[in-house]
């Protein structure tokens, strides 16, 4: 993890339709996966970047799966956006260093490979989105302890509050309260990472109850978090390092 994203490396597991609040780089490490979403036709590939809320379900016939959750603050959306060489904006397929993304996937545990990965699979950029977003953005990332309003963050950004929900998902792609609940999951999984039990965590980073964080980790990621605990998943915090 680093501010605002997050990489996974492990088991494919078998997730329900979802729709994640960042944009989402899959790849399929052994073999091709197929992405469902309503209205398209059922898409094969090997690597796929899912758009913010896209409701979808992606079915792996690979043993291994890479997840990649890019921050819409950043420029490293924009960039993955344009290495896919096929697809639309809501659902890009076939990145163009498809093949060195799976033959360098990140090894498990190691910060810095993770780190080259992600230079490779979306580099960073000249920021190019409003600066006053990317600096609301990075505050909802610094302040997750507490629940900042929109109506705060318009105000410290010189903006009536309307218009900062609609400069929000213009700028980054995703709604202003999908990317809140967003850095509340990463704050978990910061929490998760020094040990803390998840019920303590999910009460830290803002969710009303262990219920409340369950259901919303459900709708964003297609399973329940007990689940992929047992799957023996270690979470590691880059920024700790």
């Amino acid at each position: 993890m680093w501010p605002g994203q997050a990489i996974y490396n492990g088991p494919a597991l078998d997730l329900r339709a979802h729709s994640g609040s960042v944009a989402c780089l899959a790849i399929g490490l052994d073999d091709v996966f197929t992405v469902q979403t309503q209205g398209r036709p059922v898409q094969a590939a090997r690597s796929a970047l899912i758009a913010p809320r896209l409701t979808h379900r992606l079915v792996a016939q690979s043993r291994r799966m890479l997840f990649c959750y890019l921050d819409p603050s950043s420029s490293r959306t924009l960039a993955c956006e344009r290495r896919m060489t096929s697809g639309d904006s809501g659902l890009g397929l076939a990145h163009r260093e498809e093949r060195l993304l799976i033959r360098h996937a990140p090894r498990p545990g190691s910060v810095a490979s993770a780190s080259s990965w992600l230079d490779l699979a979306a580099p960073p950029a000249p920021v190019q989105i409003d600066a006053r977003i990317r600096d609301a953005a990075a505050r909802l990332r610094a302040e997750v302890h507490r629940t900042v309003s929109a109506e705060e963050l318009a105000a410290g950004c010189g903006l009536s509050t309307s218009r900062f929900l609609h400069l929000f998902p213009a700028h980054t792609g995703t709604s202003f309260r999908r990317y809140r609940l967003w850095t509340r999951m990463l704050r978990v999984a910061e929490l998760t990472a020094e040990r803390r039990d998840l019920t303590t965590a999910a009460t830290d980073a803002g969710f009303a109850s262990p219920s409340h964080f369950s259901e919303a980790f459900h709708r964003m990621f297609g399973l329940q978090p007990s689940r992929l605990l047992a799957a023996g998943v270690t979470i590691i915090d880059a920024t700790a390092t």
